[in-house]
């Protein structure tokens, strides 16, 4: 599959012509995964990026960490090409009034809306505790995974990426990639956050029409992420989610 990881932005490119995005992410309580998902959105090659905040703490947080990113207290006025929503969000209430998209990427708590959003094509990211919350068990083994994730896009009508030990990409058409990259180095806390933000920003930024050219582009994220987390294990020893969003930059520009 070709690697390269951003689109070659024409010379007349402006903010808005490569892709928007908006983050939902965060909470008081779980602050940080909305740096995580934004950073990963700030890398995926969308040219504007909007966060939707939902307490005084997180929105400083944000601020503070990334001044290129526009802070917003309404969702329902937003329009982007891509929404990323749930990682560390306890309650959604209000925010999740929003409008329609072209692509939609949801985790943890919002996944269970992926029948319900108004997106041309939704992903969700779940991890095999979050596959079981929606009611799908994960069995033992490669094959059980592929088969778990290819049943939850067939029912929710969605594209899933199942995350662990060989990532499972799977499309409600029976598609089904699994990655071979990523090491145990991601697992750890905040790694899925960083990733759900680069999976929409990079559909925003490429603005793939099918199915199979979006499964492409979460692949892409996908590889990026693990060579990401390989490159800090090797610099830095034990690796945490922030370290992986300083190597980001340097691996997804190859």
């Amino acid at each position: 599959m070709n690697q390269k990881f951003l689109r070659k932005l024409p010379r007349d490119s402006h903010k808005y012509s490569h892709g928007t995005v908006a983050v939902i992410a965060g909470s008081s309580e779980y602050s940080g995964a909305a740096v995580l998902c934004v950073g990963g959105a700030r890398r995926g090659g969308s040219g504007y990026v909007n966060f939707i905040y939902g307490d005084q703490f997180t929105r400083n947080l944000i601020a503070i960490a990334y001044p290129d990113v526009v802070l917003r207290r309404k969702a329902k006025d937003v329009k982007v090409d891509a929404w990323v929503i749930g990682s560390g969000v306890i309650k959604l209430g209000r925010r999740f009034n929003i409008p329609p998209s072209k692509y939609a990427v949801l985790d943890a708590g919002a996944m269970r809306y992926a029948k319900k959003i108004n997106a041309e094509l939704v992903v969700i990211t779940p991890h095999e505790g979050e596959a079981k919350k929606l009611g799908f068990t994960v069995g033992e083994g490669e094959s059980a995974r592929q088969e778990c994730a290819q049943q939850m896009a067939e029912q929710l009508g969605c594209i899933v990426v199942l995350k662990g030990h060989r990532t499972v990409v799977a499309a409600p058409d029976g598609l089904v990639v699994v990655d071979d990259l990523a090491g145990p180095e991601l697992a750890t806390a905040g790694t899925g956050d960083i990733l759900a933000g680069l999976i929409g920003s990079m559909l925003a930024s490429w603005n793939p029409d099918t199915i199979h050219e979006a499964v492409v582009v979460i692949f892409k994220a996908i590889s990026a992420h693990a060579l990401a987390a390989r490159a800090a294990a090797t610099e830095l020893g034990p690796v945490t989610s922030s370290d992986i969003l300083k190597f980001l930059p340097i691996t997804i520009k190859q």
